[in-house]
């Protein structure tokens, strides 16, 4: 008895609820089965209203349309048999002479007060009836309802809203990722040991948070990843998810605002809720600089919306129970813009710098991209990581595929070590473009201009070694470069180092004054860079005698990116003149002694000049045996002065691994 009287209630209860759902009650959008039945009640309905419309409408159509003036006539003949008289309309069934059958007709009523004596006349049967109009009345509001409704359903889906519409607007358009769907670990992330380390702990935490919870230890409630783009940020945020195996959600700083006001703060408060459910998990949220810089900087006033939804992330990143199993990580390469309330203690307590990798980090990063990339056993990651100073985690994974698809072009099995030279060449100067038809002078004035930047740089102390030398068009506007391959990473340089690169970049445009007694503009990205050395040794290093040990320079520059503020001037005109005057100097100085070099090496200037005439490109051993020669003559010079063997000429280093670009 017990269980029928369950199932008999339980059946009472489902057919409730199903009548409850078709009446538009409860939370019908959790049942599709009872958001179906009611749907299907409104397609029933306006299925109906439109087949009576329909309906009316062609058997208007297929009736007889006649003038009111023949409606008469065929009354007066006794042809008409019976009559509806509307409001507007009359509409009857006559005999047709013709074909000897009943017809329909239907002709405009007229006010005309002898019609219904002249039916009764002949006999003709009438009624009247008054047209209902609500049909007409329902359409003419329920369709434009429905058009704005279906548009309005349509434009919340476009916008993010879901299959539920506005509803799920406040809803975190989050990408959740399973403990098994994040599939990058430690392994997978090189060239950043020591981020790497710091990072351990947390995974640790996720891991055994017992062992820190015994002795009353807090983990970091959150970790602000910082560094320039590409160093592999994301990446490692994934890899600290991978190796604890805990689910990871990972959202834009950009998704958070829209242009519905208070839609932010919402998706933030939903983006914790569903953590907190999922604890212990990782939240990762990109370009956090998006969302979190500085409030106040509104030169309008007031809290917009992305302050609001800022508000509400500094409010629950502070409400986090300790040990909750929830950790925030966040990434961005503008730092110095972030709001300070987000930077203290308590919400982003640990901040992971990671910098561009040295030699040893980008081997090791080529070696994680070139794994499933079949190399030849001439390939030496080594050189290449050499090669490449300045390249983060995603240039040279697009170097390895570069050369990849270089090897496939050229209809190579395995990917050579000349393939990976010419993709460094391209990603750093651009296509080659050897069908770009120079005159024979502009040619020479190239040859000459990179054989003065080569010459140079193999005649003073401390510039790297001249890895190769062309003439090749590459890029937009480069005619030409002068690539050196750095001995090793370099993270300082004395005043002696920065002169020799300011004398290395004045190398062709010397030997063009030398050799044509004119100047071209191929020398203009030379000079601007030479420029920029000039002025950051008597603005920023202190390096000049004449204005002794101050910097001139506020300006607020971003650590990771290549990008400044407005320069802020706190010295007066005669500074800025003595300033400009001392920048000058520094540049005649550089002038001069690049002409000594290179007019005491004429011989070898015209020799590298005429073999790049030739060969248009210069590299491996038979540069190594010009540089030799170059670097032999100058020791016998300077012993039959009388000088060391051991000095250069001066101490100094060119860009490191840069191509010149001329």
């Amino acid at each position: 008895m017990a269980n029928k009287s369950e199932k008999g209630s339980g059946g009472l209860k489902d057919i409730m609820d199903r009548l409850k759902g078709s009446m538009g009650g409860g939370d019908g959008s959790q049942d599709p089965s009872r958001r179906k039945v009611q749907f299907s009640f409104w397609y029933f309905l306006l299925a109906l209203l439109a087949v009576s419309f329909l309906q009316n409408y062609f058997f208007e159509q297929q009736m007889l349309k006649i003038p009111y003036s023949e409606f008469k006539q065929h009354v007066r003949e006794g042809r008409v048999k019976n009559v509806v008289i509307e409001t507007d309309k009359i509409r009857g069934q006559m005999f047709s002479p013709d074909d000897q059958t009943d017809k329909y007709f239907v002709t405009v009523r007229v006010d005309d007060p002898d019609l219904v004596k002249l039916l009764d006349e002949q006999g003709v049967k009438y009624t009247g009836r008054l047209e209902s109009r609500l049909v007409a009345a329902i359409l003419s509001w329920l369709l434009p309802m429905a058009v704005f409704i279906l548009f309005w359903s349509f434009l919340i889906r476009r916008m993010g809203g879901g299959p539920q519409g506005v509803l799920s607007v406040g809803k975190a358009r989050v990408k959740i990722y399973a403990e098994k769907e994040v599939g990058v670990t430690f392994e997978d992330v090189a060239g950043i040991d020591e981020a790497k380390a710091e990072l351990q702990e947390i995974v640790e935490f996720l891991k055994t948070p017992e062992k820190f919870q015994k002795i009353g230890a807090k983990i970091p409630k959150g970790v602000l990843l910082v560094g320039a783009p590409g160093t592999g940020k994301t990446l490692l945020a994934k890899a600290v998810a991978g190796e604890a195996g805990v689910p990871f959600f990972s959202m834009s700083g950009s998704d958070f605002v829209e242009m519905f006001v208070g839609v932010g703060a919402a998706r933030v408060r939903d983006l914790f809720g569903q953590a907190k459910q999922n604890a212990p998990c990782i939240i990762f949220i990109d370009e956090l600089d998006a969302l979190g810089k500085a409030r106040g900087l509104n030169p309008m006033g007031g809290h917009d919306e992305r302050e609001q939804t800022l508000n509400q992330l500094l409010v629950e990143m502070d409400g986090f129970e300790p040990n909750s199993g929830v950790i925030i990580m966040a990434a961005t390469n503008r730092p110095e813009i972030l709001d300070p309330a987000l930077l203290r203690p308590g919400r982003f307590d640990r901040h992971v710098a990671i910098d561009k990798p040295d030699i040893r980090g980008r081997e090791a990063i080529l070696r994680i991209h070139s794994r499933n990339v079949k190399l030849d056993d001439d390939v030496d990651l080594h050189k290449i990581a050499a090669m490449t100073p300045g390249f983060v985690g995603a240039d040279l994974a697009n170097l390895v595929n570069e050369a990849a698809l270089l090897a496939g072009r050229r209809g190579k099995d395995v990917v050579g070590m000349a393939e990976f030279q010419e993709a460094i060449d391209r990603i750093i100067a651009g296509l080659e473009k050897k069908n770009r038809a120079m005159n024979p002078h502009e040619k020479k004035i190239v040859a000459y201009h990179e054989a003065g930047h080569a010459l140079v740089a193999m005649s003073v102390k401390n510039a790297d070694p001249v890895n190769k030398i062309s003439i090749i068009p590459r890029g937009i506007a480069a005619l030409g470069y002068t690539q050196q391959l750095p001995t090793e990473d370099r993270y300082l340089m004395t005043r002696e180092e920065l002169l020799d690169r300011l004398y290395v970049l004045l190398g062709g445009r010397v030997a063009e004054e030398i050799v044509f007694g004119d100047v071209s503009t191929g020398a203009q990205n030379d000079l601007q860079r030479a420029t920029d050395i000039a002025r950051s040794m008597v603005m920023e290093y202190g390096m000049s005698s004449r204005l002794g040990l101050l910097t001139f320079t506020r300006e607020p520059r971003s650590p990771f990116l290549d990008v400044a503020g407005p320069r802020v001037r706190e010295f007066s005109e005669r500074t800025a003149q003595e300033i400009d005057e001392e920048m000058a100097v520094l540049m005649e100085e550089a002038h001069q002694k690049v002409r000594f070099i290179l007019m005491e090496k004429r011989e070898y200037l015209d020799r590298l000049a005429s073999i790049l005439l030739e060969k248009e490109v210069l590299e491996g051993e038979e540069l190594k045996r010009f540089a030799e020669e170059v670097r032999a003559a100058g020791r016998n010079q300077r012993r039959e002065k009388g000088g060391s063997a051991e000095t250069g000429e001066s101490g100094g280093e060119s860009v490191k691994g840069s191509i010149a670009p001329d």
